[in-house]
């Protein structure tokens, strides 16, 4: 970057320096002497701008080239500069810039990781029920096959098809969330009438194993979208369930607090293992006491629908044994 090359600074000078010396040559006539002081202090004036001015270039090229170089890929460049003066307050926001770059193109490749990792594991969840549909179908299709034998495949294709799509159904729902495409059209709910519709799936397996559903809510209105946190209740109530073994129970107590509703839910279970309480909100975790059936994904929605909500869920043990999930929808934005 050349000063010679700048329009305004030619401009500077033909507005500065023909003066100059129009004012030295005209003082020339009554006063050598002034006229040589005005030559001299003109020209130290203009040379001292256009040091200073080419000074201020070379930083600027050098601000170029740093920034053309982050462009390029080498983001290890640092270009803070401590000092003063408008030329360091634009080195110090392009250093912001650059931060958040940073930071972005972290994010981006964490989330680049975290999908690949997620279509692998999709992949890897569909693959399984699929190959089992497969060879059922082609059991089906055999000849030498009796007809209990025939039956008793399509109870069990009608099994994994049911098992199939609802774990296409939770992973939509999941990636819908994940794009933040859904909207929560939140309304005042009853939250008993909630947690009672949440059950209403569940209620089958639970008179099978004769276990039971406690309820001890008082008239406590929760602001939420009611399908969305009817999927979250449910999917834990689900958890719930199939580790509660027959003749056991599930309670759920709900307290209301000028900063918080309340809601817990207890089992008579097993309980969660240490080990996995840290990460049984992870998708596609499935812990030590897991079923074979579990996808290890309904925690995880669930977790990401009360986060939506302003709220907060943790897994836990009970003293008395089975597991624990305390939830709790702020009033508040915290």
């Amino acid at each position: 970057m050349k000063l010679s090359n700048n329009p305004e600074i030619r401009k500077f000078l033909l507005v500065t320096v023909i003066p100059s010396l129009l004012l030295c040559f005209i003082t020339a006539f009554y006063s050598k002497f002034t006229a040589v002081c005005i030559l001299i202090l003109s020209t130290f004036l203009i040379g001292s701008f256009l040091v200073f001015t080419k000074k201020r270039y070379n930083r600027l090229n050098n601000l170029g080239e740093s920034i053309d170089k982050i462009l390029h890929g080498n983001d290890t460049i640092n270009i803070k500069s401590y000092g003063e003066g408008e030329l360091s307050v634009l080195e110090s926001d392009v250093q912001k810039m650059l931060v958040r770059l940073r930071d972005q193109k972290d994010k981006l490749e964490k989330d680049r990781t975290f999908l690949a990792d997620s279509i692998a594991d999709i992949s890897h969840q569909l693959r399984t029920p699929l190959t089992s549909i497969n060879l059922i179908l082609s059991l089906i299709e055999a000849h030498d096959i009796t007809q209990e034998r025939r039956e008793e495949l399509l109870r069990e294709l009608s099994s994994l098809i049911t098992k199939t799509e609802y774990l296409v159904s939770v992973l939509l729902k999941i990636s819908k969330i994940d794009a933040g495409t859904v909207q929560f059209e939140k309304k005042e709910t009853n939250l008993k009438t909630l947690i009672q519709k949440s059950a209403e799936p569940i209620m089958i397996p639970m008179d099978i194993k004769n276990q039971s559903l406690v309820l001890n809510i008082d008239d406590i209105s929760l602001n939420c979208d009611f399908a969305w946190c009817l999927e979250a209740f449910g999917n834990i109530l689900k958890n719930c369930t199939e580790h509660t073994p027959e003749n056991g129970s599930i309670t759920v107590i709900a307290t209301d607090t000028p900063i918080y509703t309340e809601v817990i839910i207890t089992d008579t279970g097993k309980g969660i293992n240490e080990e996995d309480i840290p990460h049984i909100f992870e998708r596609f975790y499935k812990g030590k006491n897991s079923s074979k059936e579990s996808f290890g994904i309904g925690l995880n929605l669930a977790k990401m629908i009360i986060t939506a909500h302003n709220g907060t869920v943790k897994a836990g043990n009970c003293q008395s044994g089975g597991a624990e999930f305390i939830i709790r929808f702020y009033k508040q934005v915290v």
